[in-house]
């Protein structure tokens, strides 16, 4: 599958401070704000808080971080949480945050829609979206390079792309993640090979991104040829009109998230954050993402589907196991990070 696409907007951590003047939450039954952990766009984070305190009436702010950073954030033990709840990035990040004792069980009555494969059997994570990895390259680069559009992770490796392929950091970015557990996936849960095939792309690779869909205006702006993205970051491009960017997919199989939502453990608002998982999970709040370009296919099945957003049934995928990455993930990310490149700076 090759679909053109255009520049993507910028995808630099950023937050939402709340507002010193909002009124805090007294009262379990009555809440009055509301503070997100969101780790999706920028321009997504502002829609979906902005259309749940219009639903609500409850004064909602964000704060945006990357997935891995979310996870590391989360896992702070110093200071209580500042926020309530968790919304966007990889199911995988909330099995660690799970694993650690940050999330707090919550069934959403809301959650019966979404399938069992993408929501947490003890309620502690819900899905909310699916997205897939592909390779995001600019074709003015690959003709110069006398290159076509990649189709194999084995040809991220080709010599021509050497310094060519920008890919985010596993210890910042839920992408990245999802693209390391992949190459487990894709050995047979054998890390030693996976490191093997990662070490050599490491020869490839212009620099390790802090956010996954920075390698997106990396390839757009030709500071390089091929990025590692998830699909939809590559397609909201699409959207924007420029042709010098096309999307394909490895035909060995490529690893995909679900993007899920939770409520945090020892948040200060724990039933305004029980109402945003509630409205999370409609048509309704799972429509907005394609407002603020953002192309992610929906996970209740009465959302209506952007024309931009990936038909999962026209790319094959890896065996991706949710909760095997979460469980790992602390100890693949530290091996990524001492034996093959720091994670880069904030």
């Amino acid at each position: 599958m090759l679909l053109a696409a255009s520049a993507c907007g910028s995808d630099s951590t950023s937050s939402s401070k709340p507002s010193a003047s909002a009124p805090s939450s007294t009262d379990d039954a009555t809440p009055k704000t509301l503070t997100v952990l969101c780790t999706v766009e920028e321009e997504w984070c502002a829609a979906q808080t902005a259309a749940f305190e219009a639903e609500t009436g409850i004064a909602t702010t964000y704060v945006r971080l990357s997935g891995g950073d979310a996870v590391a954030a989360l896992g702070d033990t110093t200071t209580k949480p500042e926020f309530s709840v968790w919304w966007g990035g990889s199911a995988d990040g909330y099995v660690a945050a799970k694993d650690g004792g940050k999330l707090a069980q919550y069934k959403s009555p809301n959650a019966a829609a979404v399938p069992d494969s993408a929501k947490d059997a003890d309620g502690y994570w819900t899905g909310i979206y699916f997205g897939a990895l592909g390779f995001c390259s600019n074709r003015t680069k690959l003709a110069a390079a006398n290159l076509p559009p990649p189709d194999s992770w084995s040809d991220l490796l080709d010599p021509a792309l050497q310094g060519q392929v920008s890919i985010a950091h596993p210890a910042t970015s839920g992408t990245a993640y999802t693209e390391l557990w992949t190459q487990v996936a894709l050995h047979d849960l054998d890390a030693d090979a996976a490191f093997e095939y990662l070490t050599a792309l490491d020869a490839n690779v212009a620099e390790y991104t802090a956010s996954g869909s920075a390698p997106v205006d990396a390839v757009a702006s030709g500071a390089a040829t091929v990025g590692v993205v998830f699909a939809h970051d590559c397609v909201t491009a699409i959207a924007d009109g420029t042709s010098d960017l096309v999307l394909s997919f490895p035909e060995e199989g490529t690893g995909s998230e679900i993007g899920a939502t939770a409520v945090i453990r020892g948040g200060p608002d724990p039933e305004a954050a029980r109402q945003w998982i509630d409205w999370a999970l409609t048509a309704k709040a799972q429509e907005i993402g394609p407002t603020a370009g953002a192309y992610q296919l929906p996970e209740n099945p009465k959302a209506k589907v952007s024309k931009f957003s990936i038909d999962p049934d026209e790319i094959k995928l890896v065996d991706y196991d949710f909760v095997e990455a979460g469980t790992r993930r602390d100890a693949l990310t530290e091996r990524f990070t001492t034996s093959i490149a720091p994670a880069p700076p904030e």
